[in-house]
């Protein structure tokens, strides 16, 4: 029987210009959209543009783990060696034939390669936006001198952005080649999450720095609040990660209850052992169901804190001139309560699943622009009287928050 190579290169150009073609779309969209305005508010649209459609991209990565299609095309970065999995019908029918419900079926191929086809087109805008800034830069500094303000983003921002998309796309070849190893896979899931936060912070420098809003200065407590609950949301959705890549959802059927009791059996130890197999512990043998449980139910937990300081931050934010983003915070609160809720007594359908992500993916967004439409007031000032600052005051040339 023929082995598999799990790297074959051969269609890596021609997945390279599919990403192109994926990428010409939203470009040629936002350019006819600015074609008109500043050079400055065409590299903003696009970040935001790229922003939004990055939101998509881990979107489709849920839906592409959670239908089992992450080895739909079990080498990297092709399918089979080909570019698409056209090229590949014969060796999918074989494999499909061989195992029916298997992980190679000519459905789960085409996903798995649609994934690979927006993230190479992501990859694209990034690098656009990346030579973008550095030119724009580049003529600030020629018109100005290098003592002028810059009205545009700090192109190290995209730069760094650049670098993560690189990783990230070796976490999704290791993903393939490690074959859904659950440590890779949840860093995968966070380095999308990291991606979005990076891009996000991206788009609210650049409207600063043209002047669509000033950063909000909060009282101290509210600002270390703030950013405790980054905090906190980033290690939920790590959790929450361990909990979908060990196919941990439904060892909790009941809620607030587990299997008929308050404290279950559980294995901690077994359950958080990191550097695994999927489905087996470190020494090879089968995972014991107690592990699964103690995955789920440490998650289950670790939401209700997460939920109190969400709403805690809300019900603050909605003191101050942040109060657009006390109403989305509290809303995307119940939201993962709902579909969480849903996953467990529902039996984990795969739009709440998807939708659950979603809220994850949107809380990271929505606490990164709070965090960086925002700076601590240098005097404590009474919530309901938060004044924004003078946009010559933003420090838009620095990465610091």
């Amino acid at each position: 029987m023929t082995v598999q190579p799990l790297y074959n290169l051969s269609p890596l150009a021609q997945l390279m210009l599919a990403g192109v073609l994926a990428a010409s779309g939203p470009l040629v969209w936002v350019w006819l959209r600015n074609r008109k305005t500043s050079s400055a508010r065409w590299l903003q649209a696009l970040t935001l543009l790229t922003l939004f459609l990055t939101f998509d991209l881990v979107l489709f990565g849920a839906f592409t783990r959670l239908t089992d299609s992450g080895l739909g095309c079990p080498d990297w970065p092709g399918c089979y060696g080909h570019a698409s999995p056209v090229g590949a019908t014969a060796a999918i029918t074989a494999a499909q034939t061989a195992m029916p419900t298997g992980p190679v079926t000519h459905g789960k191929a085409w996903v798995e390669m649609i994934h690979r086809y927006l993230a190479t087109g992501v990859g694209v805008l990034i690098l656009t936006l990346t030579v973008t800034g550095w030119v724009q830069r580049r003529r600030a500094v020629r018109a100005m001198g290098r003592a002028g303000p810059f009205h545009v983003i700090n192109p190290w921002w995209p730069t760094l952005t650049l670098s993560w998309v690189c990783l990230q796309g070796a976490f999704g070849a290791l993903t393939v080649t490690m074959r859904l190893f659950p440590a890779i896979v949840t860093l995968h899931l966070l380095g999308g999450m990291v991606l979005l936060a990076l891009l996000c912070a991206q788009g609210v420098r650049a409207g600063q720095a043209l002047g669509d809003g000033a950063a909000v200065p909060l009282p101290a407590a509210t600002r270390i609040l703030l950013g405790l609950t980054c905090v906190l949301t980033a290690c939920q959705i790590a959790l929450g990660g361990w909990v979908s890549t060990n196919y941990a959802v439904l060892a909790c059927r009941q809620f607030p209850m587990c299997q008929n009791s308050w404290w279950p059996d559980m294995n901690f130890h077994e359950g958080f052992q990191i550097w695994r197999a999927l489905g087996l512990t470190p020494d090879g043998s089968a995972i014991d169901f107690s592990a699964l449980t103690a995955i789920h139910f440490t998650h289950r937990l670790f939401a209700a804190v997460v939920f109190v300081a969400l709403g805690l931050l809300a019900w603050r934010l909605r003191r101050t001139a942040m109060r657009r983003q006390a109403r989305w915070i509290a809303a995307l609160a119940l939201w993962q309560f709902a579909t969480g809720l849903g996953n467990v007594v529902l039996g984990w359908p795969l739009v709440a699943a998807v939708s659950h992500t979603g809220g994850a993916a949107a809380l990271v967004v929505v606490l990164t622009w709070s965090w960086f439409a925002s700076r601590r007031a240098r005097q404590l000032v009474p919530d309901a009287s938060a004044q924004a600052v003078t946009v010559s005051q933003l420090p838009t040339s620095r990465l610091s928050a």
